[in-house]
């Protein structure tokens, strides 16, 4: 039988790029949002301690599982082996996206008109 997937999911989470690793990724029972479950940090016992990683350790700390509003999600892959957690600020311009509703309204928005009945 072949080993368990782990997943690598990218997000951004208050101007910064979180790098994190789970066992389970899925739409959720939330609309909107991506489940992410059984986080997996990396248990090396070393002397070299990656700060960002202890952050993520410890923000997320007794979290089980996990709700990311999908336009948060940058990217989902299924990896062979875990890497090492990270937080870190995004590469290039200092523009972020201004988060877009997913759906659209029902009714007759957007049909035009001046709005009389």
């Amino acid at each position: 039988m072949a080993a368990k997937p782990i997943y690598k999911v990218i997000f951004m989470n208050q101007g910064k790029v979180y790098e994190i690793y789970a066992r389970n990724v899925s739409h959720g029972g939330l609309f909107g949002f991506v489940e992410v479950e059984k986080l997996v940090f990396d248990t090396r016992a070393g002397v070299v301690v990656d700060p960002s990683e202890e952050r993520i350790k410890d923000e997320f700390e007794g979290v089980t599982r996990t709700y990311l509003p999908m336009h948060s999600v940058l990217r989902v892959d299924e990896v062979d082996k875990q890497g090492v957690s990270k937080i870190t600020e995004p590469e290039g311009s200092n523009i972020t996206q201004f988060p877009m509703p997913i759906y659209a309204p029902k009714g007759g928005g957007g049909q035009g008109g001046s709005g009389d009945g």
